[in-house]
């Protein structure tokens, strides 16, 4: 039998599961997937904050699920995660792992101690001081990828490789699409928002903006006094789209709260597109549950003047027997984090 590994997206409302066999190959089959909601405040951000609670839900998504293999990635992806440019002398990779924590010490917000340091290759340069390596330092805060990791194990299952949630969505959809120049791959999480620009399905840049879907419904909970399940569903009938014009008082909240957002998000292409005048972004590609708010693609093509691609992450993975294909569509993206993280393993 195949080995095959599962890749676990640990989101604030919930468990979302991808089951790959042949990850490293060109065409991996996805055996199984699941999605299980979780009760409020059992992860905060990304974060588990109940770790017994997380648990007995893997269990039941193991369960409802069918999945066969204990073998696990998580992503890490949220405000105690970062990602910056880095230019370092050229080395062997290995030797360049060992020497970053003497190199970026001063530029991290917590102890080396503290932190979890990797480094992306992008490209290779002359530097002032010879030839050099351009990448993506990643730090992670050790404490909140440990937590997830213990959940993880009193599931009885076992945690083979932690990758950057971005990396999990460029990895998704750049593998099912091929696109003219630079792509901008944005995943509107709950309470985190993911942006990653990439070329030729090589990641340049990576941002992660602490908000997401669960800003606004908070914000209709707060200015309307409304419990939460109502608050989603106030949110959903309505959207953006119904909003534009702030006619009513659910209409200003949902334009106020989600322009915050739509905001970074040009600031950030903006940023990108002005300290890298030579790669150009042709579009953007939006993925995740908070991307599906009725409006908000048509909003964010407005205020970035990119337009809105399309593309198919499961188009670059077979479908075991009776994977229901059909119904993957349904899912609107809330999967792709999941399925990145599997295809990632090397395990």
């Amino acid at each position: 039998m195949t080995d095959s590994v599962v890749g676990i997206d640990i989101g604030t409302s919930g468990l979302r599961a991808v089951e790959l066999s042949d990850a490293g190959t060109a065409r991996p089959k996805l055996l199984r997937y699941h999605e299980i909601a979780l009760p409020d405040g059992a992860v905060n951000r990304g974060e588990v904050a109940e770790p017994n609670t997380v648990a007995a839900a893997l269990k039941a998504l193991w369960s409802a699920g069918g999945f066969k293999s204990k073998n696990v990635v998580l992503g890490i992806g949220n405000h105690r995660a970062l990602a910056r440019d880095l230019a370092v002398p050229k080395m062997p990779m290995k030797r360049i792992r060992e020497t970053l924590p003497f190199l970026v010490a001063d530029m991290l917000p917590v102890s080396v101690a503290e932190a979890l340091l990797d480094f992306y290759p992008i490209n290779e340069g002359e530097g002032q001081s010879g030839p050099e390596i351009n990448g993506l330092l990643i730090v992670a805060v050790k404490e909140a990828v440990l937590g997830n990791i213990a959940a993880v194990t009193l599931a009885g299952l076992t945690t083979v490789e932690v990758d950057l949630i971005p990396f999990a969505v460029s990895r998704a959809v750049c593998r099912g699409t091929s696109f003219d120049g630079a792509v901008a791959l944005i995943d509107v999480g709950q309470a985190t928002t993911s942006v990653v620009i990439t070329l030729a399905g090589v990641p340049q840049f990576v941002r992660l903006i602490p908000a997401g879907g669960g800003d606004l419904t908070q914000a209709l909970m707060l200015g309307l006094a409304l419990d939460a399940p109502t608050a989603q569903r106030v949110k959903h009938e309505q959207g953006l789209a119904e909003s534009s014009h702030g006619e009513t008082a659910e209409g200003a909240i949902i334009t106020e709260a989600t322009n915050d957002l739509l905001n970074s998000l040009r600031n950030t292409v903006n940023y990108f597109s002005n300290t890298r005048q030579h790669i150009p972004v042709t579009g953007i590609v939006l993925s995740g549950g908070g991307a599906q708010l009725t409006g908000f693609p048509e909003a964010l093509e407005a205020v970035t003047r990119l337009p809105i691609l399309t593309a198919d992450p499961f188009a670059s993975v077979a479908f075991g027997r009776g994977v229901d294909a059909s119904a993957l569509t349904k899912t609107q993206g809330r999967l792709t984090v999941a399925l990145g993280l599997a295809l990632g393993s090397t395990a």
